[in-house]
């Protein structure tokens, strides 16, 4: 096929995606318009159950980003959340001829004679790819994930669709400016599609996490990887949802492993893993007991300067100490702009929900009487609420996976029933800060990865 037959596919392929997309989430969207739905009461919950449904049905990269969105706390109405946070994210497998074929694409036509064992039968099918248990000429387990065909097209015509619902939503409640959360959405999915780039992620992270023994990363096989596969060595563990109902010391012993497989590589390489789906991690164990959790998927890491974690140690130690000035300084490190007294006080709404379980020296839940689904939730409306009189406010893009992280691990947290001390633990992540340290950290482990420094930020 030449050049340009690729490209006329790849347009037609986009079109009919936008065509998709555009009449089942248009009309749901004109619904919305038209009754004013977005932050009104009235009919948002059965609206909120035919957008899900319209999107339910498209599978692929509108899901990730419809999941995504869910979890952000405020970005969109709770009863649309809830809705959206019900949307499953397997996609009909592609069967075993497809998948050969898309093997051949990738490794060529002697695919088979590179791999020991091959399983035509994804052991798990997601939105973008599936993946593979395979086994390596030496006898190694390996897991292959492979992604779908045409998948660029299909991103660019959801993140169209994506800028058309924040653009109503704009309209409808000014509150908090989303364009800049809509560009992070769109960068961090974009680089989702390039298994090379997780490659180097996982690289990253295995680094980073030599020193964590209850945090195991997978190997990379370079040679059996290309762009749209990534092939890593194969990590057993139950799911951990398993241990819900473990005694309390296994549950804080995953706890522990959880809160720093996040806090660690931010602290010591200003580097967090943004999608804390409960896939994406599994439980190990030794002599027959739980040790601690593999880290399984890489595409959604997000790379900070160095001064934006700083922001993140001075707010803590500015809420810890009541330093007003400090916490101020952090919020314009980050990039707020246009800050009064008001929007100040609103934006400690946040932090000291967010920061609270580190803030004080004692063993502790991550919260009381709240679900996973939950948490956050109630704060999110109070500073929403807030800003709709004081605001409005542009959230600086960086947040959008910061804050995603960590309402994700207190879900974590809230499932594990954790009882810890965090003051502690974070306190032990932070122990010797320093700006200069962080930054010759991150630039020796961004190397290690063959990552730029300029991807950062």
């Amino acid at each position: 096929m030449s050049p340009t037959d690729r490209e006329a596919n790849r347009f037609s392929a986009r079109a009919a995606r936008y065509a998709r997309v555009g009449a089942n989430v248009g009309g749901v969207a004109a619904r919305i318009a038209g009754a004013r739905l977005f932050g009104v009461e009235g009919q948002g919950a059965s609206n909120a159950a035919a957008l899900a449904q319209a999107l339910g049905g498209l599978k692929g990269p509108i899901m990730k980003v419809a999941q995504l969105l869910a979890t952000i706390p405020d970005v969109i109405p709770p009863e649309y959340a809830a809705e959206l946070q019900k949307l499953q994210s397997e996609a009909p497998p592609m069967g075993a001829a497809f998948v050969r074929r898309r093997m051949q694409a990738e490794l060529g036509p002697d695919w088979q004679k590179r791999f020991g064992s091959f399983d035509l039968k994804p052991a798990a099918a997601a939105s973008l790819g599936q993946v593979h248990r395979a086994g390596a000429k030496d006898g190694s387990a390996l897991a292959c994930k492979l992604q779908y065909p045409d998948m660029q097209s299909a991103v660019e015509a959801d993140l169209q669709q994506l800028q058309f619902v924040f653009a109503i939503h704009r309209r409808m409640d000014p509150a908090i400016d989303t364009r800049e959360i809509a560009k992070e959405i769109g960068a961090r999915v974009r680089e989702e599609l390039d298994y090379e780039r997780e490659a180097k992620h996982a690289v990253l992270y295995r680094r980073v996490l030599a020193d964590v023994p209850e945090v195991r990363v997978p190997t990379v096989w370079p040679k059996l990887s290309t762009k749209r596969l990534l092939t890593l060595g194969w990590l057993e563990g139950e799911k951990i949802l398993n241990f819900v109902a473990a005694p309390q010391p296994v549950r804080n012993r995953l706890s522990t492993a959880m809160f720093r497989a996040w806090w660690h590589p931010f602290s010591h390489a200003a580097v967090i893993h943004g999608d804390p789906h409960l896939g994406n991690y599994t439980v190990f164990s030794e002599g027959g007991e739980a040790q601690g959790i593999n880290l399984l998927d890489y595409g959604c890491v997000r790379i900070f300067p160095p001064a934006f974690v700083g922001g993140v140690v001075d707010l803590y130690r500015g809420l810890l100490h009541e330093d007003r000035q400090r916490m101020v300084h952090a919020y314009e490190v980050w990039g707020f702009k246009k800050l009064t007294n008001e929007l100040i006080d609103i934006l400690n709404i946040w932090a000291r929900f967010i920061y609270g379980p580190l803030l004080t020296d004692r063993v502790r839940s991550i919260a009381e009487g709240v679900s996973p689904a939950e948490y956050g939730r109630k704060q999110a409306y109070q500073v929403h609420m807030a800003l709709k009189e004081k605001g409005p406010v542009t959230v600086p893009r960086e947040f959008v996976f910061m804050d995603r992280a960590a309402i994700g691990l207190g879900g974590v947290f809230l499932h594990l029933k954790a009882e810890l001390n965090f003051h502690r633990l974070f306190e032990a992540e932070i122990e010797r800060f320093s700006l200069v340290e962080l930054g010759k950290r991150q630039s020796a482990a961004l190397k290690a990865a063959k990552l730029a420094p300029e991807s950062a930020g």
